[in-house]
């Protein structure tokens, strides 16, 4: 899925969710600290570490990107580019990478 890069603060959601229903949340930590956007490391998929909310209990919790479905022809550190509109296997469902955008003058039109 082309688009702009993603970073710290960027709504996400998952679904299924924990429970069941869809759980939203934001990214809270990106481990990779080689690029950056606007003063902002770059989220990739299996450095990426999201805050979510149960949506039946509403109890947080941490969730680890996937390893896969980001960017093929744009990594860093070996780990692929998360972009808006990115779905990305993880935990029990698909995250889906909603903005806004680290930056909004860069994107990536490679293939997941």
């Amino acid at each position: 899925m082309p688009g702009n890069p993603v970073s710290i603060g960027c709504a996400v959601l998952l679904s299924p969710g924990a429970g069941g229903p869809p759980d939203s949340g934001v990214i809270l930590a990106v481990t990779q600290v080689v690029a950056t956007a606007g003063g902002l490391p770059l989220a990739t998929a299996g450095g990426t570490i999201c805050q979510m909310v149960n949506s039946v209990s509403g109890a947080p919790y941490p969730l680890m990107v996937g390893s896969s479905g980001a960017s093929s022809s744009c990594t860093i550190a070996g780990q692929g580019l998360i972009r808006i509109g990115d779905r990305i296997p993880s935990g029990p469902g698909i995250l889906t990478f909603l903005g806004p955008p680290a930056v909004p003058f860069i994107t990536d039109n490679g293939a997941p």
